[in-house]
């Protein structure tokens, strides 16, 4: 008995065409991971700004060997102790001209308040690597520290010397085998120096002939003579000497500022704070968390600075409840404030610390100037 016909044929069952709704949502989703590949992998020109690291200038950090130091330490005065913090709020950048983010990346930044989506050229200008802004940046730290001692020295009634220092030559340098990098110029044809205008002003008026400075180099004072360059800058005639300078300072004490792999001048304002606080008996913000931003200039005049948003978001994420804002950057403060967070603003040092002494002894908050 056949169990099977074998001539029995078997039909298969005819495949059921898609839904006009199903192949929309086909190509839809086809559509979607083409999008998403393409925000994936395209090029773009953008950078991403987002709040980074918090310092409290009373506090402590690691040096590059991995040491806990104190932010700031003093040789040459008394020190008290402090408490609270007087914190100084930086941000972050992601990306760089070699490796922009993602579409994606610029796409959850957009919608995130805490970050800002800038063009590469606004933070890395064209022609400039990332070596060079981070150097330009090192650099632009540096001086912040000298004015920001400057100020709360001059601020607390110390004697504050300025002088020029030499910081580097150009490859054809005039100064070439006369001058060296660190030395300190004195004065110019018998007249003392002490900013960089000034004796960018006595070596133009001689026209073009040698110029005498008085300089000191490792404790010696020299007497050299250079003749300038001719350089044409905006159509008129310059004459240089092919050095670059940078405001110095002679100290009545040392001040020592502790903080690797940080940039720019914005610091400058918490740092004096953070001087004057260690030099003075009590606590100047009364115990209590304060941040702040803002450059600062000997003379105790505070600049307005970047990444002002991020670095109150940093603020908050830190615990921070008042936060001194330079007035320059009022009009980036307004609308932005995060939630918990009181926001002053401040013009000079005088400003802060009429702020920080409200916050320290309860005054009137409310009469002190805010961004409006």
């Amino acid at each position: 008995m056949a169990l099977f016909d074998e001539v029995t044929t078997i039909v298969p069952t005819p495949r059921r065409r898609m839904s006009r709704r199903t192949t929309v949502g086909v190509w839809a989703l086809t559509v979607a991971l083409f999008a998403l590949l393409a925000l994936t992998v395209l090029p773009t020109s953008f950078v991403i700004q987002r709040p980074g690291p918090v310092f409290n200038t009373l506090g402590s950090v690691q040096n590059s060997d991995g040491d806990e130091v104190p932010l700031i330490s003093v040789d040459g005065a008394q020190t008290y102790p402090t408490a609270g913090a007087l914190d100084l709020l930086t941000v972050q950048v992601v990306g760089s001209r070699e490796r922009t983010p993602s579409w994606f990346e610029l796409a959850l930044a957009w919608f995130d308040p805490s970050k800002a989506v800038l063009p590469v050229d606004q933070v890395f200008p064209a022609g400039q690597t990332t070596e060079q802004r981070n150097q330009e940046s090192a650099v632009m730290m540096v001086d912040s520290q000298k004015e920001a001692t400057a100020a709360a020295l001059t601020e607390l009634g110390y004697d504050v010397k300025p002088m020029v220092r030499v910081y580097s030559l150009t490859d054809d340098s005039a100064a070439q085998g006369i001058l060296q990098e660190g030395d300190v110029i004195r004065a110019a044809n018998g007249t003392p120096i002490t900013d960089t205008p000034a004796l960018r002003e006595i070596i133009n008026a001689g026209d073009g002939a040698p110029v005498d400075l008085t300089v000191e180099r490792d404790g010696q004072t020299l007497d050299v003579t250079i003749t300038p360059q001719a350089s044409t800058a905006g159509g008129e005639t310059v004459w240089l000497i092919g050095v670059s300078t940078m405001h110095d300072y002679d100290f009545p004490i040392q001040v020592t500022i502790q903080l690797d792999n940080v940039g720019g001048p914005s610091a400058g304002m918490m740092f004096a704070l953070g001087i004057i606080d260690t030099l003075t008996d009590g606590e100047l913000n009364g115990g209590e968390r304060v941040a702040g931003t803002g450059t600062i200039d000997a003379a105790g005049t505070v600049g307005p600075i970047g990444g002002i948003r991020q670095k109150m978001f940093g603020a908050v994420d830190a615990g921070d409840t008042w936060f001194l804002a330079p007035a320059d950057n009022c009009d980036e403060v307004v609308g932005h404030i995060p939630d918990g967070l009181r926001v002053f603003k401040v013009s000079t040092l005088d400003d802060a610390l009429g702020v920080l002494s409200a916050i320290r002894d309860g005054g009137d908050l409310g009469a002190l100037p805010t961004c409006s």
